[in-house]
């Protein structure tokens, strides 16, 4: 699509691919997003740690965002240090849960898991251990079970 034509010291919603290769150009400055503010980020981080499920996130892509933005454009977010810290400890508090939730899926042999509020890169952080593990289950299951015309030996 067009972009541009941008005015000097006049704020501009582009995409993040484009403000990063600015802001690398130096030929802007970022803002970054509301959520981002390390008053935010303290609520969002303690109501995580107090709720049993997932919270709403501020953004889908909260993870990859503040990794791009601390990465290229630190010295344009105040206090980038403790967003980093405290964007990391609610990434590791619904790690935490993520892990707990599908040892409990596992443990009472679930046949489907609710995964509201993850995000894309929460859920694939897991989804290759989930899918093996269901796998596993379904064989267990199988054999235990046995199959329709057939029955079952004494040994």
């Amino acid at each position: 699509g067009d972009l541009g034509p941008f005015n000097p010291g006049l704020p501009v919603e582009v995409p993040v691919w484009l403000a990063i290769n600015l802001k690398q150009r130096q030929k802007c400055r970022l803002i970054p997003p509301e959520w981002m503010d390390v008053g935010k980020l303290e609520e969002i981080r303690d109501k995580e740690r107090k709720e049993d499920t997932f919270t709403p996130m501020p953004s889908p892509y909260y993870m990859e965002l503040t990794k791009l933005l601390l990465n290229y454009a630190s010295d344009n977010i105040p206090r980038a240090d403790e967003i980093r810290t405290l964007v990391k400890d609610t990434w590791d508090t619904r790690m935490a849960k993520l892990r707990l939730s599908a040892d409990s899926f596992v443990r009472q042999q679930e046949a489907h898991a609710k995964l509201d509020n993850l995000t894309l890169m929460e859920i694939n952080t897991t989804g290759t251990f989930l899918t093996q593990a269901l796998d596993h289950m379904y064989k267990l299951r199988s054999n235990l079970q046995p199959g329709e015309g057939s029955h079952s030996q004494d040994f």
